[in-house]
């Protein structure tokens, strides 16, 4: 069976786009007016007209060749006119519905819409209430009218990101902790390898370490510094609103806290935050906000004041932002709740349990001016609340993600750039050769089929693909190889399969001999006279 080879170019880098590894390789060592295009026999028959580029041998071609781009919309595969409405929905602040199967990209959709709105302009604080401490007030202070003149009158040092420690300059927001690179703090993933640099890991002690922010990002850093004779003193590095660091000293410190002290507020929403949250919906607290259990019941002397007992949900920290619910139908109960603050655009905070000293405490219209997008399965549609669809249609838009894309040259292109992405995304695998990076096209062309029946397509649902190329990456690094070859994709194609498939591979198609293989009830007849115990 013959089929096309070749190699189309992304920026300067000479890329595969369809064919076997031994096909292409063959065609890159024939004389350049040798090289014609052949039809796919399996695929159309259409001619692709792909030729190798002239300043890269296709022998020694692979994906760390390719040059990625850095527009955020640019590295969405596939949606072209999902993108149009992005834009829409950033400009226009409306709020977005995305509805297709895992893996498709509804995730990263969101996060490109707060790469393109504009950073925060409202610092949102909660203020002590002299006449009724239970009720505390919420102040919105507009960028300019913060402590700033004020902290402007202290002695400090301005210092760059790069010239403060490590440790400091990450939970500032601006290094990365995967790859360590610097970027912007307003930024919320790494241009360089696309990691949350505002996010934490996943722990179920999360809530009790961090409390429910859901960020490391902070606006200061408290710590001390060590002087060459062994004194210790503490410091204060604050981030300004230009891109610099602040650094106090404990004179300017001490001035700081008295001139604080003046004023009983407590910041829940910094002006300088991620205009990006996700919100699962694993509970109240999470995304509406709770205040906490004081045992001494906010006693004015032994006892912590309601104010800073405070806690902003995810709709409050969205505020001027983008409020992300993916699996938006387990919200459940939920739904009410949000589709409130996406109408009147304010709610309020108050103790979520009715035993603890926090439920008598309640903070009133305390903003949530969010775009709001929910990303479901197919399946989910009917499990959502008629009010939350209407207020979503009422001003927004719903969209159905495509499953699969033609399979034409330009996206060929495209699903090359996508094996670059993802394993410059991981940082832990090697590149991919050009044999691999066909295998991954082919592998593509076969699950549209099989998944979708759509012939002559290549299919988006490319977590899957991720994840083999992932599994191949890991193999390349265990064998202690550079780059990713074609053996080392059909491995990892044969170990991603799926538990249906290898059940079905087990047991010859028959689900009642597997379903059964969990109490062994197909035994062998022991012979006659024998115990069985050897």
């Amino acid at each position: 069976m013959s089929r096309a080879t070749g190699a189309p170019l992304i920026g300067d880098a000479a890329l595969v786009v369809g064919g076997g590894a031994a096909a292409a390789l063959g065609a890159a060592h024939m004389p350049a007016n040798k090289q014609t295009s052949q039809p796919c026999a399996h695929h159309c028959k259409k001619p692709l007209n792909i030729y190798p580029s002239s300043n890269v041998s296709m022998a020694t071609w692979s994906t760390a060749q390719v040059k990625l781009p850095t527009d955020p919309l640019s590295k969405i595969i596939g949606h072209d006119d999902v993108l149009q409405v992005t834009r829409l929905v950033a400009k226009q602040h409306r709020n977005l519905l995305l509805v297709g199967p895992p893996g498709t990209g509804k995730s990263m959709i969101a996060q490109s819409i707060a790469c393109l709105i504009p950073r925060p302009l409202q610092e949102i604080s909660v203020l002590h209430n002299p006449e009724n401490s239970e009720r505390p007030i919420v102040e919105a202070r507009a960028r300019g009218e913060a402590d700033g003149k004020a902290r402007n009158n202290f002695p400090c040092r301005i210092l760059a990101p790069v010239a403060v420690p490590h440790f400091v300059a990450e939970r500032l927001g601006f290094r990365c902790r995967r790859c360590g690179d610097m970027s912007s703090h307003t930024v919320p993933t790494c241009p360089t390898c696309g990691a949350d640099k505002h996010g934490r890991e996943s722990s179920p002690f999360d809530d009790l370490i961090f409390g429910y922010h859901g960020e490391l990002r902070e606006d200061r850093v408290h710590t001390t510094r060590r002087f060459p004779d062994g004194r210790e003193e503490p410091v204060v590095y604050e981030r300004t609103d230009d891109g610099l660091i602040k650094l106090y000293d404990h004179r300017a410190l001490r001035a700081l806290e008295r001139m604080e002290a003046k004023r009983p507020r407590k910041v829940i929403v910094p002006l300088d935050r991620s205009t990006f949250v996700q919100a699962t919906g694993a509970s109240e607290t999470e995304l509406l906000g709770d205040v906490r259990h004081d045992p001494y019941g906010g006693h004015p002397e032994i006892g912590t004041a309601p104010y800073l007992r405070v806690i902003p949900g995810a709709v409050h920290e969205a505020h001027e932002g983008v409020l992300f619910v993916d699996e938006l139908a387990t919200l459940g109960y939920l739904q009410r709740y949000l589709l409130t603050a996406i109408q009147e655009k304010k709610f309020p905070i108050t103790g979520r349990n009715a035993s603890s000293t926090g439920a008598s405490v309640k903070v009133e219209n305390v903003p949530c001016d969010f775009i709001f997008v929910g990303a479901l399965n197919t399946n989910d549609v009917e499990q959502l609340l008629p009010p939350l669809r209407s207020r979503i249609l009422g001003n927004g838009y719903e969209i159905l993600l495509n499953t699969v894309m033609p399979d034409t040259e330009r996206n060929r292109h495209k699903m090359v750039q996508f094996v670059a992405q993802e394993i410059h995304k991981d940082g832990r695998i090697p590149p991919a050769d050009r044999g691999a990076v066909e295998l991954i096209i082919e592998e593509s062309r076969r699950r549209a089929k099989q998944m979708d029946d759509a012939s002559n397509s290549l299919t988006l649902r490319l977590r899957d693909l991720s994840g083999i190329l992932k599994v191949a990456g890991d193999l390349a690094v265990l064998e202690g190889i550079d780059l990713i070859s074609e053996r080392h994709i059909v491995s990892a194609m044969k170990r991603s399969k799926a538990i249906e498939e290898q059940l079905s591979e087990r047991y010859n198609d028959n689900w009642w001999r597997a379903s059964s293989s969990d109490y062994a009830r197909k035994r062998k007849p022991l012979a006659s006279g024998s115990s069985g115990i050897a």
